[in-house]
């Protein structure tokens, strides 16, 4: 009988263990991916698009991060979530793709870059 008393108990699961997971597993909607105007070669990878579902799990300690790196630079922007530099910072974050490589990038590709992080932080609801 003991046995049967094993068999049903229940696991307990961290919720936001859980939820990386299926992060993790699931495909990035089509919206939090930039297709790239070309095929950079970067470390060794080759990279065409960029999955930017990394924004979700932003932090206003990352954002603060990221302004320390712009003013640090001798960068001053009066709105830092406009900044290219800035947004190249927090593309980075969000991804885990070297701002090295974010750096780059064509004028288009930068500026559709600087578009998709500006727009997640000025998204509504």
């Amino acid at each position: 009988m003991e046995a049967a008393n094993d068999s049903s108990k229940e696991k307990v699961v961290n919720i936001e263990d859980a939820k990386k997971e299926l992060k993790a597993a699931a495909p990035a909607p089509e919206e939090n991916v930039l297709k790239l105007s070309k095929v950079y070669k970067f470390e060794d990878r080759e990279i065409s698009e960029i999955d930017f579902s990394g924004m979700e799990d932003i932090k206003a300690a990352d954002m603060v991060k990221a302004e320390k790196v712009l003013a640090n630079s001798g960068t001053v922007a009066a709105v830092p979530q406009l900044n290219l530099q800035y947004t190249l910072i927090m593309a980075a974050s969000a991804t885990g793709i070297p701002v090295e490589f974010f750096m780059t990038l064509k004028p288009a590709d930068a500026m559709a870059v600087k578009n998709m992080v500006s727009g997640f932080f000025f998204a509504e609801e």
